[in-house]
């Protein structure tokens, strides 16, 4: 595999008798594909980050099952496993009521995959004309091709402005615990030829404080019927911070990620991980996610558009079917 390539296929395919990934715990010291022969083995990969990001996992849950059908295997256990596997991501669920209605789950989970990535290619074009010229942009955790099967969400909106001409610096936020920005974003940001810098998550105060931020651009895990948005934990506290010192903060997410069925942020289920990937020797708590209220959002660019508040309004007409 060439090194930095996030082509659709590379970072996630289904294949007659498995499920093939980019294993992104191991980037970017090495470029590993991890196959699984079941739905159990596809939720594992999922819960244990193999796959990640909520599109990715919308993907590859369609994918397991799928193969569940393939293999003849019982459909509502396949299900079941792979709807638990982690509960903040409306777009898995929304993925799995998809294809378990389809005459033909295998042709219908690539066509999930073919238009995830064509929505982050439109979402794209949209966030990008939001930016100045010379922008210096935030993001946090990763939403690029790795996250979203192909393109990216936030990432892809950072590489159409650079490749308008647009964006002049990305600073990457480290994403504690897992590094997710320091591992997998700078990776996908140095593969695109974009000037970047890894920060420590605390640091984006101080740099914000100097002048040195013209935006924050993150994705999206849920976003409620109001405009409250999950991602990944520390994106409040960014979202606080540019609201202090005047910086707009963008999410760019895909319509799948819209779930109208939740009325605000306090609905969201909140995935609570091992305290173990915090410390291995004091007690610890482990939230995924944080939810960023909708009025600290300047907007939220789906496909469909750019949506700005009330959102509850602006976003009713963007979920996809």
């Amino acid at each position: 595999m060439e090194r930095g390539n996030v082509e659709p296929e590379a970072i996630l395919r289904l294949e007659p008798d498995r499920v093939v990934f980019l294993d992104q715990r191991r980037l970017p010291e090495a470029e590993v594909e991890l196959e699984c022969r079941s739905a159990a083995e596809v939720a594992d990969a999922i819960r244990t980050l193999a796959v990640r990001g909520a599109p990715a996992i919308g993907i590859a849950a369609a994918y397991g099952y799928a193969l569940a059908s393939a293999r003849g295997e019982d459909l509502a256990a396949a299900e079941r496993v792979l709807r638990e596997s982690r509960p903040t991501a409306v777009n898995l669920g929304w993925a799995l009521d998809v294809v378990r209605r389809a005459d033909d789950p295998a042709e219908t989970a690539r066509r999930i995959h073919r238009d995830e990535v064509e929505r982050c290619r439109r979402m794209a074009a949209h966030a990008a004309a939001l930016l100045a010229p010379e922008t210096r942009a935030l993001t946090h955790c990763n939403a690029g091709g790795l996250a979203t099967g192909g393109y990216g969400s936030a990432v892809g909106a950072l590489r159409a402005a650079w490749e308008e001409g647009l964006l002049d610096h990305v600073f990457v936020d480290e994403t504690r615990p897992l590094l997710q920005g320091a591992r997998l974003t700078a990776w996908e940001l140095e593969a695109l030829g974009i000037p970047h810098e890894v920060i420590a998550d605390s640091a984006a105060a101080s740099l914000m404080a100097a002048g040195e931020v013209d935006c924050v651009v993150t994705g999206a895990d849920r976003i409620a019927a109001n405009g409250d948005t999950a991602n990944k934990i520390g994106t409040y506290s960014l979202a606080v911070l540019a609201e202090h010192h005047g910086i707009p903060l963008y999410v760019v997410a895909p319509s799948s990620t819209i779930d109208l069925g939740t009325g605000s942020g306090d609905e969201i289920p909140i995935e609570q991980r091992e305290p173990s990937e915090v410390s291995t020797r004091f007690p610890a708590r482990n939230p995924a996610f944080d939810v960023t209220p909708a009025d600290l959002i300047a907007a939220i660019v789906t496909e469909e558009g750019v949506h700005r508040a009330p959102y509850a309004e602006s976003l009713a007409g963007a979920v996809v079917a």
